[in-house]
């Protein structure tokens, strides 16, 4: 996996780890250096070992892993609509908005068809799958 892929994904899963948005240059707020240096940068999530722990998330490796059992030609398309629907049902078992957690989320089905289509030993098991998502432990 790329270090930019991951990169990107560890900042989607902090944000929404921290329960708001952060990147303020997307709802046009001037960046701060604080965002501005955790964009770059990989940071400890806090509270990622609670969303490793979720049954989402264990439901959306298993649906990963199914929708790859084939190999790697897949509808991505199917896939996306697959990963949405975890997403929501998490959002929903969180007290939290489903429209933002999508918002939030929105790159990461088609980053994980990436991630797999480069290194399909990330589907192995749940552990290296969530390294891939969100960094090692």
């Amino acid at each position: 996996m790329s270090a930019a892929k991951l990169l990107s994904m560890v900042a989607i899963t902090t944000v929404v780890a921290a329960g708001g948005c952060s990147h303020g240059a997307e709802h046009g707020q001037p960046r701060t250096a604080v965002n501005a240096a955790a964009a770059q940068t990989t940071v400890d999530i806090q509270g990622a070992g609670e969303w490793k722990r979720s049954p989402h998330m264990r439901a959306y490796y298993d649906a990963t892993v199914e929708t790859f059992a084939n190999g790697s030609d897949i509808d991505v398309d199917a896939y996306e609509a697959k990963s949405f629907a975890i997403f929501r049902e998490f959002a929903r078992a969180n007290g939290m908005n489903e429209a933002g957690m999508i918002d939030h989320l929105k790159l990461i089905p088609r980053q994980v068809v990436d991630i797999v289509k480069e290194n399909p030993a990330v589907l192995k098991t749940y552990d290296a799958f969530w390294a891939a998502l969100a960094g090692p432990d």
